[in-house]
């Protein structure tokens, strides 16, 4: 009796927990999943970033070629002329850089301009919308303009952990991104990785194989702000139903002894 209760008790709590097994995996495709065409102009792809709300922006205005620096909309005059002065003013504007905020409304508060549509702009086409903006009140003004909060997230492979990269320029590789990550987890499956990408406003989804040397074509490949690089995790059944029902197993063998013991004792 006692032994048919533990089987029956061990087979549910089997079936029980085998319903949690590895729900920390996201984002699974089922075999038949149709994914995007990886083309070679996806792979060589060196597509401008265009500007997004919520991005994050600074920038340096020079007026009169560089002679003298606006800080950020604030005129200070060098000491010091040509090169020399314009690169002092460089780093103390880098020192007390201010950052500005593209809002839901594709505009950004910039001194002196009050609202200005960025979004959607690439880099070259926001400079030049700043400089034209500005000339109105400088003369011949340079603007240089960075975004410092361009990111892309990785999921190494370990299933529930993931890492923000920050893309630090405008021309950082795959491989850069996962060595910035650790690496691909020892959890992680190289032959399934998943590129999720924004195209037309829709993210579409690639798969990379990376685990044979055949791979190397995608090392080099570029990433682009808001992408997701996901490592599919191999599936651990059989750790995971050990360390479930563990607590559960070592609960019931020691009522089985606690049992024995008192029937022991009656006898």
């Amino acid at each position: 009796m006692i032994k048919l209760l533990t089987i029956a008790l061990v087979g549910l709590v089997i079936f029980c927990s085998s319903c949690s097994i590895n729900t920390n995996l996201m984002l699974k495709t089922h075999k038949e999943y149709v994914y995007e065409e990886l083309t070679d102009s996806v792979i060589n792809s060196a597509k401008e970033y265009r500007l997004a709300p919520n991005d994050i922006i600074q920038f340096l205005l020079y007026d009169n070629d560089g002679y003298i620096v606006l800080e950020q909309g604030i005129s200070s005059t060098l000491n010091g002329n040509g090169n020399n002065g314009a690169a002092r003013g460089l780093v103390n504007a880098n020192r007390n850089a201010i950052k500005y905020l593209i809002d839901k409304d594709s505009t950004a508060k910039i001194p002196e301009l009050r609202r200005v549509k960025l979004a959607g702009l690439t880099l070259r086409e926001a400079e030049d919308t700043l400089e034209s903006l500005y000339s109105e009140r400088y003369v011949k003004p340079f603007v240089q303009l960075q975004v410092t909060n361009k990111r892309v997230i990785i999921f190494p492979g370990g299933g529930g952990d993931a890492k923000v990269v920050t893309l630090s320029n405008n021309n950082t590789t795959l491989m850069e991104v996962l060595a910035t990550a650790g690496g691909i987890n020892d959890r992680g499956n190289a032959s399934h990785i998943k590129l999720m990408r924004y195209v037309d406003n829709v993210r579409h989804v690639y798969h990379l194989d990376m685990s044979t040397i055949e791979g190397l074509k995608y090392t080099d490949m570029l990433v682009q702000a808001n992408d997701y690089i996901y490592v599919e995790p191999v599936p651990e059944i059989g750790r995971e139903i050990i360390r479930d029902i563990a607590p559960i197993v070592s609960i019931i063998s020691s009522t089985i002894i606690v049992y024995t013991v008192l029937r022991t004792i009656r006898n």
